[in-house]
């Protein structure tokens, strides 16, 4: 690094630590050291700092680069709405060109009769939104005591009051500040319990126990991932989500699926809950929905739900200063071409099995490498000192954050998940336009990171 480019980062390094208080961080330890990474450009799977250094985006930044970075006709479409209009309201009645288009390509995309959508600026205020417009819903009908809404353990649902509280991470939901009595978690992934079998173990804690242990007539809404992504990257066991839908249709409560990570070709499909043939009521989307290059989200929602709200003769009660942003929308719309175009979610599919392969073989290798899982380029595995038994790492032992740091300094960034104790799990999600060699690229510097955490155990 040259002089000149030494003097810059410090700058700005500098100029961060006074001025920056960063998200998911340690504030303590950036006000220390400053920055670990400024990134100043990206092609592809690849991005560059400012040292000069090129590193592989194994998790496609947040989970939603998904046509990876520097692409052309994403920055092309929003200069060219960006000249037009860069901004109108969607309030008051307004509307827009791009919102309109875009929401008519995600109808036809989308499952089933999802074919009016509500717009966000991001992931987090797609849920709180989803929670409250099933509410009012069930107020429309007469149903005013409809207020719980039944989340899992270890999903995350993001970070408004709302969201975080729904958030099955003990960390988040203590960090809402919010007690919500309307707001429970369940335990996740028991297709047993969920469709009846009282006998089983765990079925105290399932969605059908607090179902009954409320009322069905006090609860809203049931919301899932159909790929737990920040929780650690659990796929569910074939059945689950039929299970729940069933479950939702039984007692007349609404079905969200949380589609942030998983859709928009993320699983090798357009959306996850198109692998298990699944329509939910309510169905939030955001990440890949432009791949990152704009702020933008959104709930969709059946027919009859939006005849419901048709019917309100007053004033909808909410909305996003960025609900329908035009540039945003106009993204969107390129990013969904490009995505078709280009075979890109049947290109996640088979790269997947490709990420999958190399996983296995991490998993035949080392021991302490366990439940290897993947649905597309949405993949994880989990370090133990005894998979088999279930035995986690001594609560010293580091594993997922050491092998993270060693991929790091191999210039690959992935990302690992502790935030419990014994967890050790490392997540890879790379763009979807991933090659079969940068996969194999991929899999060779986790193995040289995870031969390097060996010879500390």
């Amino acid at each position: 690094m040259s002089q000149q480019t030494e003097t810059l980062f410090n700058e700005l390094s500098s100029l961060d630590k006074k001025h920056i208080l960063h998200p998911s961080t340690n504030p303590k330890l950036q006000s220390e050291t400053g920055p670990k990474l400024i990134f100043t450009s990206g092609e592809g799977i690849y991005l560059k700092d400012m040292r000069g250094k090129t590193y592989i985006d194994g998790v496609s930044m947040l989970w939603n680069v998904n046509l990876g970075h520097g692409v052309k006709e994403l920055a092309e479409a929003s200069y060219e709405q960006m000249i037009k209009a860069a901004y109108t309201t969607t309030f008051y009645g307004y509307s827009n060109e791009a919102s309109v288009r875009l929401a008519e390509k995600i109808a036809e995309v989308s499952p089933g009769d999802l074919n009016t959508i509500f717009y966000t600026s991001g992931g987090s205020e797609s849920n709180d939104t989803a929670f409250k417009l099933s509410r009012f819903y069930w107020d429309l009908k007469g149903k005013k005591d409809k207020k719980i809404i039944i989340s899992l353990k270890r999903g995350y649902h993001g970070v408004t009051v709302a969201t975080q509280r729904a958030t099955g991470i003990e960390a988040y939901r203590e960090f809402s500040g919010s007690k919500d009595p309307n707001i429970v978690n369940a335990k996740p992934h028991l297709t047993e319990c969920e469709l009846g079998d009282k006998s089983h173990p765990e079925y105290e804690g399932s969605i059908r126990s607090i179902i009954e242990k409320e009322g069905a007539d006090k609860i809203a809404a049931v919301i899932v991932e159909p790929i737990q992504g920040a929780g650690g990257v659990h796929v569910p066991p074939e059945g689950y989500l039929q299970a729940v839908r069933k479950l939702c249709d039984e007692f007349n409560i609404h079905m969200i699926a949380d589609e942030v990570i998983c859709g928009f070709g993320r699983t090798g499909k357009m959306f996850g809950v198109d692998h298990w043939d699944v329509v939910p009521d309510f169905m939030s989307i955001a990440k890949g929905m432009t791949s990152g290059y704009a702020q933008l989200g959104g709930v969709l929602m059946t027919e009859e739900i939006r005849d419901a709200f048709n019917t309100f003769d007053g004033m909808l009660a909410h909305g996003f200063t960025y609900s329908g942003h035009p540039t945003a929308c106009a993204v969107g719309l390129k990013n969904i071409e490009i995505l078709e175009r280009d075979g890109l979610i049947e290109n996640a599919r088979v790269m997947g099995d490709e990420l999958k392969k190399g996983l296995d073989y991490l998993e035949d290798k080392y021991a302490f490498v366990g439940n290897t899982r993947s649905r597309g380029l949405l993949a994880g595995f989990d370090l133990m000192e005894d998979p088999e038994a279930g035995k986690p790492f001594a609560g010293s032992i580091k594993a997922a954050a050491t092998v993270v740091e060693e991929s790091y300094k191999r210039e690959l960034l992935i990302r690992p998940f502790d935030f419990t104790p014994g967890m050790n799990i490392v997540a890879i999600a790379p763009p979807l336009i991933v090659q079969k060699d940068e996969v194999e690229k991929i899999i060779a510097i986790v193995d040289d990171a995870i031969g390097a955490f060996a010879k500390t155990i």
